[in-house]
């Protein structure tokens, strides 16, 4: 029972700094955007990514924002 409710807790603190590392991906995203060098077809994919991280941390979803965002930095070699 200890390790349920400690599990559950440390899922609770775990949101809040989930939360404010979403802001801090975008602004990377986009500082790198600015001097990015990627096909086509990677640029869109990145824009795609970093528009989909801003609606999923909007929406309180941040697990799936950091997920997105991660993937558009990788993309961007960030």
């Amino acid at each position: 029972m200890k390790m349920l409710i400690t599990a559950g807790f440390l899922a609770l603190l775990a949101s809040p700094t989930l939360a404010f590392q979403c802001p801090a991906d975008m602004a990377a995203i986009d500082a790198a955007l600015q001097t990015a060098s990627l096909s086509a077809e990677d640029l869109a994919r990145v824009k795609e990514l970093r528009a989909m991280g801003e609606a999923e941390h909007d929406a309180g979803n941040h697990q799936a924002s950091v997920d997105a965002l991660a993937e558009a930095k990788k993309l961007l070699g960030i």
